[in-house]
């Protein structure tokens, strides 16, 4: 430990440089989760796309990512094992950030969706578990994870295959497709600002309320969400009733009326959930960065949650916003285009199936990837279409990326681990 303190500003440097690389891997992967669908139903161009998704992952990143957050992330590992060598976890999370970091890259120029969450997970359990004990590792925590990989896809499809049938039941398959989207459009406006709402306050804000004190009872806040939905209900309706199509225009006509509809609504839903995902998973980058920092600044001392320096936070945003402009197109592509394909219509039933999974599996304490969630809501869209209508191939690769996660993570972080100790030592 003496080492480390004689040089802290060159460690806390590299650190530094090693969170910014995990945040860049997390802006070009998972930044898709919330556009991703929009770019492949054509609600938005890629470039569009990058420039609103980097407002809001930035804008949730930096000002709701959270003035405390836990250092020792997701309770993976005990920090009672490194309390008489501290030095241990200061390499060990400057290795997962590294290892994490580099898989993120690899998957991301490959246009693999995984799970950021999972990359960070697995690297952190690789280092305590080789280079510390087995004992450091809550294994149960990892069995709930790889639990996840079948569970929230499953129902994050089985809900977008619902919203599709409806869709397709109550609107598109009608005679009067448009005068159908006038009845039942506001009720799926509703839904989403309701589900997004909720998202926001639980997900995206609930940081910034801790910071200021704020309580909501759990009534309140979906009080606050239904009066959202409904706002945007009847805002919607409005200007629905406003648009004009004739009854005798061909079918074809009224349905691209329907879908510019929906295009609409599924970008403010990817626009709630970029926020949320940034105010969220920045603390992949920055919580493990906070807990070097923290050792370090505190001379060994090991706390179970450390103050985020605002400095830090910023590396954080700054890096997830230039991993999206620079890498962010590829798993967009895969994300909105390669699975299957994706109108304005589908594309919102997948976005709003996504939100709403993460709504029920953090009310149900699931551990839970959005990425995850979210190729499971795109797939349950294709399946509405019937099994051909999947790019199968395509669906296998990332499978296997999934399984894949933890172990590389554990594997990259297990050998920057032993290479910091030797160097630092």
């Amino acid at each position: 430990m003496d080492f480390l303190l004689q040089n802290a500003d060159t460690i806390i440097w590299i650190a530094v440089a090693f969170g910014f690389l995990m945040a860049f891997g997390i802006g070009a992967n998972d930044v898709a989760n919330a556009m991703g669908t929009s770019v492949g139903a054509k609600a938005l161009t890629l470039k569009q796309a990058i420039i609103v998704a980097a407002i809001f992952e930035f804008a949730g990143a930096y000002l709701a990512g959270g003035e405390v957050t836990k250092t020792i992330r997701k309770g993976m590992i005990d920090a009672n094992y490194f309390t008489g060598q501290p030095e241990l976890l200061v390499y060990g999370m400057m290795a997962a950030l590294l290892a994490a970091g580099i898989w993120l890259l690899i998957a991301s120029r490959l246009g693999w969706p995984v799970s950021t969450t999972h990359s960070i997970v697995g690297a952190i359990v690789g280092f305590a578990a080789v280079g510390v004990t087995t004992q450091a590792v809550n294994w149960g925590k990892v069995g709930s994870i790889v639990g996840s990989w079948i569970i929230t896809p499953v129902l994050a499809g089985v809900i977008a295959f619902l919203i599709v049938l409806s869709v397709q039941k109550l609107i598109l398959n009608a005679s009067d497709p448009f005068e159908k989207a006038k009845r039942y459009v506001p009720f799926y406006m509703f839904l989403a600002g309701f589900v997004i709402a909720l998202v926001t306050i639980l997900k995206g804000l609930k940081h910034l309320f801790k910071d200021k004190s704020i309580e909501l009872s759990l009534v309140e806040v979906y009080l606050i969400a239904a009066g959202v939905g409904l706002l945007i209900a009847v805002i919607g309706a409005i200007f629905i009733s406003r648009i004009k199509v004739d009854k005798k225009e061909n079918k074809e006509y009224q349905f691209a009326s329907v879908e510019k509809v929906f295009a609409v609504l599924m970008i403010v839903t990817a626009c709630g959930m970029a926020f949320a995902h940034g105010s969220n998973d920045v603390a992949n980058a920055i919580g493990p960065l906070a807990a070097v920092v923290s050792v370090i600044q505190n001379s060994g001392e090991i706390g179970a949650k450390a103050a985020v320096d605002p400095r830090i936070l910023l590396v954080g945003a700054i890096g997830i916003v230039i991993g999206l402009i620079v890498l962010g197109s590829r798993v967009m592509k895969t994300i909105g285009q390669k699975i299957t394909h994706l109108t304005p219509s589908r594309g919102f039933a997948a976005e709003l199936a996504a939100a709403s999974t993460v709504i029920i599996a953090s009310g149900a304490g699931l551990p839970i990837s959005t990425t995850q969630t979210l190729v499971g809501a795109v797939l349950g869209v294709g399946m509405a279409r019937g099994i051909a209508a999947l790019n199968l191939g395509v669906v296998r690769n990332i499978f296997v990326s999934w399984v894949v996660t933890l172990p590389a993570g554990a594997i990259l972080s297990i050998i920057f681990f032993y290479i910091f100790k030797a160097i630092f030592q």
